[in-house]
């Protein structure tokens, strides 16, 4: 079957020509009949799996009573009752949530919540970091140039920070913790005094960037500096949330307190839908009517997000994203162990990093990367996504519901692509 795709703007980054029709689980189905297992889950959306029915129940239920209800004009009930619903999963201290539609919008709310909280101009990223598409998240996203090339200029007050990358900079944890800490506080006696430093905004774990997890030790450090100074800590945990790492937020690892904390993706397990968690004192110093949104907290999406922590805990999902995680990376590094051209297997629960590096030079492959993705996907119809700043890593981000056998099946697709690509 062929599709007359000529009236669709082709400036979407294309990872397949696949037309599908339907998704279950961790399968998606095309309209010719064939049948692929995906890894990509939406870009890290589906963690409940693709269509999962009580979600999808959800979404029909409240279809039928309403499909509009204005946040500015009135309360609705899925509003209200989502908010205690995310207070019992959230960390203890972020008890008040603010609701938009996608990532980049909930980061955008952050950063114009942080400046009037603090009265500070001025915001700090790391670098590798994805935070959206919007002219103010643009200029926080520094993971790839393609992400912000020719929109220039962008808003500015945006520094710059190195992120604790162990396997790039040849260190150890503690070792790349406590350079980047060094190099953060160079940052603010040079660049961004402290006094006009409203936040500093990092994904626990990097996700365009390269699926690179920030070392404990070096998130509780920013804590530290950011306490030091007043500086507020805003984690994105667009990517990493909802069980994805093996705990609902991937900052729980380090056992930190964040100021902020931003929402997507898995959420909503499809639906779009976004959020900020801050403290009531935070929050109460953001000037009523100088944000907002037609459609955030949207009536559907509230109860796709309900149903979506309920299926999340009825099934056990963070610890499944823990033993299929580890099942996961110990099978990477066996093929690693058989191929030096995979040179790093990193990461936490279901967000794993594979990163291909040419072993008689050092430099990243991006060439590999590309041929195992393609070669997955062609000769075992299982779907990948790459990575990095080179775009030499293949993120591995399945459903949460995945299971054991199909976690074999991916690995035994992919080290047959690790070997046809090395081989050419």
């Amino acid at each position: 079957m062929t599709h007359d795709l000529s009236h669709l703007s082709p400036v979407w980054g294309r990872v397949t020509n696949l037309v599908v029709e339907r998704g279950e689980g961790s399968y998606v189905y095309t309209t010719a009949g064939e049948k692929y297992l995906d890894f990509t889950s939406g870009i890290g959306v589906a963690n409940t799996g693709h269509s999962h029915p009580a979600v999808v129940k959800a979404i029909q239920d409240q279809a039928a009573k309403f499909l509009h209800a204005q946040v500015n004009c009135y309360f609705h009930e899925p509003l209200v009752r989502l908010s205690h619903t995310l207070n019992a999963v959230t960390p203890d201290h972020l008890d008040t949530f603010f609701f938009s539609n996608s990532g980049a919008e909930a980061v955008e709310a952050s950063i114009k919540l942080a400046r009037h909280a603090t009265g500070r101009p001025n915001i700090i990223v790391f670098q590798g970091s994805f935070h959206g598409r919007t002219a103010q998240t643009m200029a926080m996203t520094t993971a790839k140039t393609v992400y912000r090339v020719a929109y220039q200029p962008l808003p500015g007050g945006v520094f710059v920070a190195p992120f604790p990358y162990a396997y790039r900079y040849g260190m150890s944890a503690a070792e790349v913790s406590n350079w980047a800490l060094r190099e953060l506080d160079m940052i603010l006696h040079t660049q961004t005094a402290p006094q006009e430093t409203a936040a500093m905004i990092i994904e626990p774990v990097l996700g365009e960037g390269g699926y690179v997890p920030a070392p404990p030790q070096f998130l509780q450090g920013l804590r530290q500096v950011c306490d030091e100074h007043g500086i507020l800590l805003i984690v994105d945990e667009v990517q990493s949330g909802f069980g994805r790492t093996g705990k609902f937020f991937a900052h729980q690892h380090a056992g930190i307190k964040p100021d902020v904390m931003v929402m997507a993706k898995g959420m909503g397990s499809g639906f779009p839908i976004s959020g900020i968690a801050s403290t009531r004192e935070i929050m109460s110093k953001w000037q009523v009517g100088t944000h907002g949104g037609t459609y955030g907290g949207n009536i559907m999406g509230c109860a796709a997000v309900e149903a979506t922590i309920k299926v999340i805990q009825a099934e056990g999902l963070v610890d499944n994203a823990v033993a299929r995680g580890r099942q996961l990376m110990d099978g990477l590094a066996e093929i690693q162990s058989r191929h030096p051209v995979l040179g790093d297997v990193r990461g936490l629960g279901l967000m794993v990093g594979a990163e291909f590096t040419d072993p008689a030079t050092g430099q990243p492959a991006a060439d590999v990367a590309k041929k195992v993705a393609g070669h997955a996907l062609a000769n075992g119809r299982l779907i990948l996504l790459t990575c990095g700043m080179y775009a030499n890593t293949v993120r591995w981000i399945p459903p949460l519901v995945v299971t054991a056998a199909q976690i074999d099946a991916a690995l035994e697709i992919f080290e047959k692509a690790v070997a046809a690509a090395v081989s050419n």
